[in-house]
């Protein structure tokens, strides 16, 4: 058995100790309830939306039939807003705990570092200067993440282990990526720009079969091909990264994949729904408290569906005349998590 093996053998979760086998029953405890959470709020927003629908009729819809007008809210409209939100919510979530786990540090989520303005501003740019609308807008998201991740592992000393700094350069990066934005918006049309304002906001309404099929394909090539292998490596770079260097491990290329895969797992949602304000960061961090130990990347795949179909189910039904977009929901729900998180770092010294 090589080295690399005993190692990751010895740190596997629920294999050696009763605390790691403690930690495991959480965590599927944890999921169990996430689960829970998510297809009750996924039913309640099938029947019980804005217009609220017969259960035979919907049942007979699923079973295959044609009801005139269910069948058009509910295949049309409900579900494909569902499917969406729930990949979306997903990828988000698993792209700001691999960060969080990388960098030991909860604020390291793809929309604090700068990375989602990254996604967000390539694809607004997309939109406007050469007017792409479609799966391209996915390519454009990508490619602006990996620009502005490459450019804040730069700054941040090359990529090492230090996340203040990272943090901090991707505030920078961030806030200029916001002015370019701002300067985009205001050199277009009415029209155009309001779409693209609705856009950013983070918004489920646009969402269709053919949406849900990109992003099923996107996440699922990532998640698949790409995610087992970085999780993986991960457990590796978590003893240090001299300790996994001397266990074999080429710790160059694992923290360009799991950069890249992160990035693409984060990207690939705001291409297609927008922003969705702090799903990426809220989700790793529910996972260490509901656990009591680190953030798990799978179950904040999980817990970041969960949040945005919850979040989504408030939106629609919240105010009685107005459906707000999904963004304004999960913004409201980050923000005070957001400063929770500050003060609590601020109190014991773990600031990163």
């Amino acid at each position: 058995m090589s080295a690399i093996e005993q190692s990751t053998r010895r740190h596997e979760p629920g294999r050696p100790t009763g605390v790691a086998a403690r930690r495991s029953a959480r965590v599927r405890i944890a999921a169990l309830w996430m689960l829970l959470v998510l297809l009750a709020t996924a039913a309640a927003y099938i029947f019980w939306g804005r217009d609220r629908l017969p259960v035979d009729e919907v049942l007979q819809v699923l079973g295959g039939a044609s009801v005139p007008g269910t069948s058009f809210i509910l295949m049309e409209d409900r579900l494909p807003r569902l499917v969406v939100g729930a990949l979306a919510g997903a990828g988000l979530g698993i792209s700001g705990a691999l960060f969080q786990r990388w960098l030991g540090n909860p604020l390291a989520s793809p929309d604090v570092i700068g990375v989602g303005f990254g996604a967000s501003a390539a694809a607004i740019a997309a939109m406007i200067v050469f007017g792409v609308n479609d799966w391209k807008l996915s390519a454009f998201a990508l490619a602006g993440g990996l620009a502005v991740a490459a450019v804040i592992y730069w700054l941040s000393a090359s990529g090492q282990r230090t996340g203040s700094r990272l943090i901090l350069a991707g505030l920078a990066i961030g806030a200029m990526l916001q002015a370019l934005i701002q300067f985009l918006l205001t050199q277009t049309e009415v029209n155009t720009a309001s779409d693209a304002m609705r856009w950013l906001t983070g918004s489920l309404s646009a969402s269709t079969w053919e949406r849900a099929a990109v992003l099923g394909i996107g996440l699922g090539a990532a998640g698949i091909f790409l995610l087992p292998v970085v999780l993986r490596q991960l457990k590796l770079l978590e003893l240090g990264e001299d300790a996994a260097a001397a266990l074999g491990l080429h710790v160059g290329r694992a923290r360009v994949l799991l950069v890249f895969t992160a990035v693409a797992l984060g990207a690939i949602p705001i291409a297609v729904t927008g922003p969705l304000a702090f799903v990426a960061f809220l989700a790793g961090p529910i996972t260490a408290a509901l656990s009591r130990s680190a953030i798990h990347v799978p179950l904040a795949g999980l817990t970041g569906a969960t949040l945005v179909v919850v979040a989504n189910f408030f939106a629609a039904n919240l105010f009685a005349q107005i459906n707000l977009p999904v963004g304004v929901i999960t913004g409201a729900f980050g923000a005070p998590f957001l400063i929770w998180v500050l003060v609590r770092a601020n109190s014991t010294g773990n600031g990163g």
